[in-house]
């Protein structure tokens, strides 16, 4: 299993316009093949920083995902949506393997 850890760096003012972006991902990766764990926004703290954790059983099956991405409608409606809205200032993404239990 590989779990994607994406940091994002937002925009403070437009947390709700994000929140909106996070919540159509959750079930597209879920529909094409992930687990997604969630997107973590500011509370306490820093106010421009969120994270989302999702996990692929491979590397390789993440790949496929990223390909499928290309074509997929509801994909490619998000990035029009966060485009439109510019919450996203920047990310990063690191690749994780899980120690579980």
């Amino acid at each position: 299993m590989i779990t994607c850890y994406l940091r994002y760096v937002i925009d403070p003012y437009k947390l709700a316009e994000f929140e909106e972006y996070a919540r159509l991902w959750i079930p597209i990766v879920n529909r094409m093949g992930g687990i997604h764990h969630g997107y973590f926004l500011p509370s306490e703290g820093a106010n421009n920083i969120a994270i989302a954790l999702f996990s692929f059983p491979s590397l390789a099956a993440y790949e496929d995902y990223r390909t499928r991405m290309a074509n997929d409608p509801e994909c490619q409606a998000a990035f029009e949506l966060d485009k439109r809205n510019r919450s996203i200032v920047s990310y990063e993404r690191s690749f994780m393997r899980p120690v579980l239990g």
